[in-house]
């Protein structure tokens, strides 16, 4: 029965991939995966990235129609860089705790405490929050804005964590948000401590969205693509990965033989995971949803994109 039902799935799978690349061209699209997506999302990808990778093409792309699959914010942050193209996500319901923890008005009560302050915005946020925003930033790219800065004050939103690395990395005094990620908040000291244990010979690689303590056991500390650029390239052959579990697609993909091991079963974004293939396609043959971010507040949001992306 179990051969049965997987032989029915590989099937309906190979028949919506022939439906999504009849779609994509008859509608001029794009897909954009992130790398936190289930593997049959990243498999038809045209592109698999961390936001800023994500960002950068949904800036330069001459597609017609973007597909964002990712959560909410990152859709919002294509529409704002492309606000000619048409932006779609698979499912509106794929959001972000985080960049829920903060809101305009707490911003902006911040800001009147620190009227010098620049304000710097991780990725991971609302549209309302970049509009109110003097740049943003990517797990990838935090450290090289931050130091670009020339500001004796700088407020720090949304996530704590990554604040505090990139605090320590630059030695630039940050006031900082009380956010998190859930997800990469989840894993503990003593979870790691148990991987060590588990697989001595392993290397620990983590993201810095985790916590400060569990970051300072690293053996290596970046974002996604720098995790997965780290281990292609070390001699290592065994690795304990401290973040999402999505991002073992392309661990496994540019390192068959090496192996992974996620240093926690928790390591899931129930978020990014609502997307599927049978969405994708269903968000191409009906045009929806659709991302629709407000011109005044576009306009002031991509700003802070802009910004970001002009750093070196």
């Amino acid at each position: 029965m179990e051969a049965l039902a997987l032989e029915r799935k590989q099937e309906q799978n190979r028949q919506l991939r022939e439906r999504l690349e009849q779609l994509k061209k008859e509608r001029n699209a794009i897909i954009l995966a992130h790398y936190y997506q289930r593997d049959e999302i990243q498999e038809v990808a045209d592109f698999r990235g961390d936001s800023f990778l994500l960002a950068q093409k949904a800036a330069a792309t001459e597609a017609e129609v973007i597909v964002f699959c990712g959560v909410h914010f990152m859709g919002e942050s294509a529409k704002i860089l492309a606000p000619d193209k048409t932006v779609l996500i698979p499912d509106e319901r794929a959001g972000c705790p985080m960049a829920d923890m903060v809101n305009v008005e707490g911003l902006r009560k911040l800001k009147a405490k620190h009227p010098n302050a620049k304000v710097v915005t991780y990725i991971n946020s609302s549209a309302e929050i970049k509009a109110e925003t003097d740049i943003c930033c990517t797990s990838a790219n935090a450290v090289r804005v931050i130091e670009s800065l020339d500001a004796e004050e700088i407020i720090w939103v949304p996530d704590k964590n990554l604040g505090h690395y990139v605090q320590e990395k630059t030695g630039k005094k940050l006031i900082i948000w009380e956010g998190y990620c859930n997800t990469h908040d989840m894993l503990t000291v003593k979870d790691v401590v148990e991987m060590k244990a588990k697989y001595p010979k392993a290397q620990f690689v983590v993201h810095p969205e985790c916590r400060p303590e569990v970051v300072a056991m690293g053996d290596f500390v970046g974002s996604t693509t720098a995790i997965i650029d780290y281990c292609k390239k070390s001699d290592c052959r065994e690795f304990i990965v401290g973040t999402e579990d999505g991002t073992g697609y392309q661990l496994r993909k540019d390192s068959p033989d090496k192996d992974f091991h996620f240093a926690s079963k928790f390591l899931v974004c129930p978020n990014m995971k609502v997307n599927n293939l049978k969405k994708l396609v269903k968000c191409l043959e009906t045009m929806k949803p659709q991302i629709y971010v407000p011109p005044t507040i576009a306009d002031k949001a991509r700003q802070s994109l802009e910004r970001m992306l002009q750093v070196k």
